[in-house]
């Protein structure tokens, strides 16, 4: 079910973080559909409308950022970090296999390659890699954290 909710982000600094803050919280914890925002002149302030689904209790709630992803272009490994990429990459086939899909569906050389570099610790840093959303990061992101783990 479609829900609305508004926010107002007022400008003067003794506002401006809680209410940023509380837009945040807001849009880690709902699906968002869709979003409108006005600014209000006269008073100072960003109305920010949302429209978003109620996320259904048990499900993840792992929010895409929207910020400045991590991507390796071109850079040389170290020996350690080409031992993860094999890894990997070994991963990537069998997965693939046992799914019956091409490898680039589970993950690109790139994607492969910023994990290997970046090395996130838990799943949610996967996020901060280029190529990897909510849907990669439910379906593959323990085993990519466990293979990290192992090396």
């Amino acid at each position: 079910m479609m829900r609305v909710k508004v926010f107002k982000i007022r400008l003067p600094e003794e506002y401006l973080y809680t209410d940023q803050q509380a837009l945040d919280d807001f849009l880690g914890n709902h699906e968002i559909i869709k979003t409108e925002t006005a600014f209000v002149h006269d008073e100072l302030y960003w109305s920010v409308v949302l429209y978003f689904e109620e996320l259904k209790a048990g499900v993840s709630a792992v929010k895409e950022s929207k910020s400045v992803k991590y991507s390796a272009e071109n850079e040389m490994l170290n020996r350690d970090e080409e031992k993860i990429l094999d890894a990997l990459k070994l991963w990537r086939s069998e997965k693939a296999r046992e799914q019956n899909l091409p490898i680039y569906f589970i993950a690109s050389n790139k994607e492969l390659l910023s994990v290997a570099k970046y090395k996130p610790a838990k799943k949610a840093e996967l996020l901060d890699i280029k190529g990897f959303g909510k849907h990669k990061i439910e379906n593959y992101g323990e085993e990519i954290i466990e293979i990290l783990e192992s090396i």
